[in-house]
């Protein structure tokens, strides 16, 4: 199955900047790219978040901008650029949200620890409910009346079965 997702893939990579070109009324020359040279369209394509989708990869979304992205990257890896050169022009051009899994510093601290702080924060909660909960059955228990008609309701729920 994912085969098959990684050639549609690349084969939407290599066929988008043709439909592009016939959409825009020019004539386009074929652009003729190897298998080698398609696959790393599609793995670049992958490393990159469309700025639009914002959860999708720029090989995922059919997005303007993603296409223009794959556009670039088709552009550039026919100039003879190595992947590296490519996501760099990538993040000096829109900076490191560009990247599908952006490094680890102070400008991308929030977007790593988030979800761990928000998880520690709900344990947190979670527990001093529990405490205060424990705390007040321990604190009120039942009286001898209480007691007497919470037994006679579950008695009588009972017969009622």
């Amino acid at each position: 199955m994912r085969t098959w997702r990684s050639l549609l893939v690349a084969l939407f990579v290599a066929l988008a900047p043709l439909a592009l070109a016939q959409n825009a009324g020019k004539e386009a020359a074929p652009l003729a790219m190897d298998p080698g040279t398609a696959k790393r369209a599609v793995a670049l394509a992958n490393e990159l978040r469309c700025l639009v989708c914002q959860n999708q990869t720029i090989a995922e979304s059919n997005a303007d901008l993603a296409q223009d992205l794959r556009r670039q990257i088709n552009e550039q890896i026919a100039a003879g650029r190595s992947d590296r050169e490519i996501i760099d022009y990538m993040v000096a051009r829109y900076g490191d949200f560009v990247l599908y899994r952006p490094p680890f510093k102070a400008a991308t601290a929030a977007l790593w620890l988030g979800p761990f702080v928000l998880a520690a924060i709900a344990l947190f909660v979670l527990a001093r409910v529990v405490r205060s909960r424990r705390r007040l059955a321990e604190e009120a228990p039942l009286s001898d009346a209480e007691r007497r008609e919470a037994e006679r309701l579950l008695g009588e729920k009972g017969k009622r079965k």
